[in-house]
């Protein structure tokens, strides 16, 4: 399903957004992250694959492989260590740390007896326990019956005390913030709601760097037209979307690229939101393969972000995810194999749907002239079930993508 949005602009970044997130401070974000011992140092490649194109008609299809960004596995490695060093320093001003200095563990003893809690899908509590151990904070995780003991082992590994649920994501959302009340500890949440906004904008900010690479490796700079035309983005609950499309809208301003926000029917929040013209909450069971974007509401303040450039929203089935990370482990003559888990081929898996029907493709303007920009947002972050999906291991394609590459 897809539906245009009628809020959706082409100006001038506004102030009043720019004053929450703007490209300056994801600038400053990236130089704080550039010298974290758990993050790439060189980024992430940007690929391009011309057979895939060539196959749905288009000009060009980049994709920006997250998988590579640390040994996380995904995009979350960029939001969650931020919005930590930017809550201690602003609760600890008087102790003068040095963000790097914080990402580096030189203050573990002074902050030994601070504790961070978030729930999560396993991604953004993966990245936050990381951070916590690299500060030397304590870290809770707070884990809905969806997750899978795979998830959790990882987030574990990083020192993380882990809480289990019953319940859905948003529920565990609920828990971590009561958890957080009764104990005096700091919720690091990707997610806003009512008075709990400046850490999730934090988060948001942290995705620049996502951005900044991307503008960097294309044709696109400052003061130029973008090398793409649509860029496709994952939903959940609107965190990457907002972090990327604000700083492309600031960056290109009336000349944006088409931004199309894809989430899985069954967890479609931004979509009800775009139908409502406000943030709202999923109409199905939220219970999705795509364990990332399986959120049941969208982030008030992310859709603060979305309302006004993204120009669509639709939904895809969790069997579309499963073809997609299968195209892309595949590969071909011209196309490098990619290792894409189940949430980060959304974007692939809406490109495919809407170039299945002529009717989409044609209010969309995907055409043979269009540049497209995915974003594949996490590797095999849960090897097991990856291996089940595509029918092969990570490490076998990734084996293949090595030979590929010296081969190319």
């Amino acid at each position: 399903m897809l539906i245009g949005n009628l809020n959706a602009k082409r100006e001038t970044y506004p102030a009043g957004l720019k004053s929450l997130m703007s490209i300056e401070k994801a600038n400053e974000s990236r130089a704080w992250l550039s010298q974290w011992s758990r993050l790439n140092s060189e980024g992430t490649p940007l690929y391009s694959l011309p057979d895939l194109a060539a196959a749905l008609g288009v000009a060009e299809i980049l994709v920006k492989d997250e998988s590579a960004r640390s040994v996380l596995g995904s995009f979350k490695a960029l939001g969650a260590p931020i919005a930590l060093v930017r809550l201690i320093l602003r609760e600890f001003p008087e102790q003068r740390f040095e963000p790097r200095g914080l990402l580096a563990g030189e203050y573990r003893a002074a902050l030994a007896d601070f504790t961070v809690i978030s729930a999560t899908d396993g991604n953004h509590g993966r990245a936050l326990a990381a951070a916590a151990q690299s500060v030397g904070c304590r870290c809770v995780i707070v884990l809905h019956a969806n997750v899978s003991a795979e998830r959790e082992e990882a987030i574990a590994a990083y020192g993380a005390e882990i809480v289990r649920i019953t319940g859905n994501y948003d529920e565990s959302v609920e828990a971590a913030a009561a958890l957080a009340e009764r104990n005096g500890w700091w919720v690091v949440s990707d997610t806003s709601y009512e008075g709990y906004e400046e850490i999730p904008r934090d988060v948001m900010q942290g995705y620049g760097t996502l951005a900044a690479e991307i503008i960097e490796a294309s044709a696109g700079g400052q003061g130029r037209d973008p090398a793409f035309t649509h860029v496709f983005l994952q939903g959940g609950v609107g965190g990457l979307a907002a972090g990327i499309a604000s700083y492309l809208w600031e960056l290109y301003g009336e000349q944006r690229p088409s931004f199309i926000v894809v989430e899985p029917e069954q967890a479609d929040c931004l979509y009800q939101s775009a139908i409502a013209g406000k943030a709202a909450r999923a109409t199905g069971s939220v219970d999705s393969l795509m364990a990332g974007l399986a959120c049941g509401e969208a982030s008030p303040l992310a859709w603060t972000f979305l309302q006004p450039c993204v120009d669509f929203f639709m939904t895809i089935q969790d069997d579309d995810a499963v073809a997609a990370m299968r195209r892309l482990a595949a590969g071909s003559e011209r196309d490098v194999p990619l290792v894409a888990g189940e949430s980060a081929v959304a974007g692939l898996a809406g490109l495919v749907n809407i170039v299945a029907t002529g009717r989409l493709a044609s209010r969309v303007g995907i055409d043979a002239r269009a540049r497209v920009l995915l974003i594949s947002t996490e590797g095999a972050t849960a090897p097991g079930l990856y291996a089940k999906l595509v029918g092969e291991s990570a490490d076998s394609v990734l084996s293949r993508q090595k030979a590929w590459s010296a081969s190319a």
